[in-house]
């Protein structure tokens, strides 16, 4: 059952989001968008658990994995803003302890910290501290394609310790403190106990999450996209981690809102916020062979326009489907999440953001 609404000029969405149910096997998801501050897509339906048949209600919460990276990067620039730290600056300004001295703060940011992969092992994968001192020591790789590399996991723990150094709090509790709470927004990097029965329960068909083979010393296993990867993801430990990379959990609403914000200028200026997705790098990642472009930790527009056409996109996907951003150029913020994830291609966020863009064409922005 589809739940929810869109304004008027929307309806496409709302047809189009019933057709992923419908015709593309869509297990529980929600959608919505807001533009120019005005929400007008709010969507949702399916089921929160497969197993239990419990609905997805308005309020379900959903795991985001790596969409929780457009967050932390809204954590970092809010420190830029006032002046705390210098994306320029290296890392071991902040963290004396790092020991791959000249990478610079934009560099960890873009994914260029040659550090794609945790060398001692994952076996304290939720203990933030123990994985950031492995980081802190390891040398970078040498091998030179690791010299544009996603960060999938990793990006999370330098990160999340750089803004301990500078401010003290943890990622978690600094988008709380400056950006959740003070917006109101359902979206958490860890999740707290009393709201672990809003979690939708995360599903992985068959042959989507496999080990990787040890042919080549650049394709290193991901311990969160292994078979039986669900058990760690759907686990209370897992929900409050508040891993930074991919610890995320939200409301599409809460998301929309969040990008939103960020176009309107009310924590972060939009000057803040231009250099945030001012492109750093782009080309192509070694492991997918396909082309990644990142500005100052946000995704930005590739061939495979997986955030929606516009060229001046920018946000953060997540992995098995989830797409969060903005279109500036339509006053466009967004968000799609679901329970199912499955592999690319991936027709339904795209089904989504083409109705959405076709919607916004023939609509004319408020007077």
């Amino acid at each position: 059952m589809i739940n929810g609404w869109t304004a008027p000029g929307f309806e496409d969405v709302a047809a189009e989001f019933a057709r992923n149910f419908a015709e593309r096997g869509e297990l529980g998801a929600a959608f919505a968008a807001y533009r120019y501050g005005e929400l007008v897509v709010d969507l949702w339906g399916g089921l929160a658990d497969r197993d239990t048949g419990r609905p997805w209600d308005r309020d379900s919460l959903q795991l985001i994995f790596s969409g929780t990276k457009g967050l932390a990067t809204a954590c970092i620039l809010l420190l830029v803003q006032r002046g705390q730290l210098s994306l320029d600056d290296p890392l071991s300004r902040y963290w004396p302890e790092f020991r791959s001295g000249e990478t610079t703060v934009a560099e960890v940011l873009s994914h260029q910290a040659r550090l794609a992969w945790v060398e001692a092992g994952y076996a304290d994968l939720l203990d933030h501290d123990v994985m950031a001192a492995h980081l802190a020591v390891q040398a970078p790789a040498t091998d030179p394609r690791a010299a544009f590399m996603y960060h999938a996991i990793t990006w999370g723990w330098l990160v999340d310790e750089l803004i301990r150094r500078v401010d003290g709090r943890t990622a978690g509790r600094f988008f709380a403190d400056e950006f959740a709470v003070p917006l109101d927004l359902d979206v958490w990097i860890g999740l707290p106990d009393e709201l672990h029965a809003r979690a939708t329960t995360m599903v992985a068909p068959d042959g989507v999450l496999v080990d990787v083979p040890e042919t080549d010393s650049l394709l290193q296993p991901n311990p969160l996209w292994v078979p039986g990867a669900e058990k760690i993801w759907n686990s209370p430990e897992y929900r409050s981690a508040g891993l930074a990379a991919v610890g995320g959990f939200a409301t599409a609403r809460g998301m929309a809102r969040f990008y939103d914000t960020l176009l309107s200028g009310s924590i972060l200026t939009t000057e803040t916020v231009e250099l945030g997705r001012r492109e750093i790098r782009r080309g192509i990642e070694p492991t997918w062979g396909s082309e990644i472009a990142y500005g100052a930790g946000f995704e930005l527009q590739v061939p495979a326009a997986h955030l929606g056409p516009p060229a001046d996109v920018f946000g953060h996907g997540g992995a098995g489907g989830s797409r969060h951003g903005a279109w500036p150029s339509r006053g466009i913020a967004f968000s799609y999440v679901m329970n199912e994830v499955r592999a690319q291609p991936d027709e339904r966020a795209l089904s989504l953001l083409s109705a959405l863009h076709q919607a916004t064409a023939s609509n004319a922005p408020p007077a």
